[in-house]
């Protein structure tokens, strides 16, 4: 995997507004166009990889990655033109997780619904299955 740079999201205990699909991951619209705007803005990189790594208050945290070439065995979430991969330890614990982007007058940023999660520390950042 080659890093352009690296980012973190915040995590919501809860259930996915859309449709579930077969996919591990499903994108909101929002979601969709925000990572095609950054693909487009990044050279090279070819999706967004999400991951996950120990960090925070509460266990674990998912992680964003410019992406140039996909693992061996990193699950790839294709959905209207915006490309996902998912790396391999990050797989079970997005089973049925909606990620959207969402804009308010002071932030903006990818968030993770994810009903797998039994708990998340009080900024959001990280959280426990």
């Amino acid at each position: 995997m080659s890093k352009f740079a690296t980012a973190t999201a915040r995590v919501i205990k809860g259930v996915a507004r859309v449709r579930p699909t077969r996919a591990a991951l499903t994108l909101t619209p929002e979601a969709i166009c925000r990572v095609k705007e950054l693909l487009q803005k990044e050279p090279g990189a070819l999706a967004l990889k999400v991951g996950v790594r120990q960090r925070g208050c509460n266990g674990l945290t998912y992680t964003l990655d410019y992406a140039k070439e996909r693992g061996r065995f990193d699950e790839e979430v294709e959905q209207d033109g915006a490309k996902i991969w998912i790396d391999t330890k990050a797989q079970l614990s997005l089973l049925g997780t909606e990620m959207d982007f969402i804009t308010d007058k002071l932030t903006s940023e990818f968030v993770f619904r994810n009903p797998n999660i039994k708990g998340t520390c009080g900024c959001g950042e990280s959280f426990s299955l």
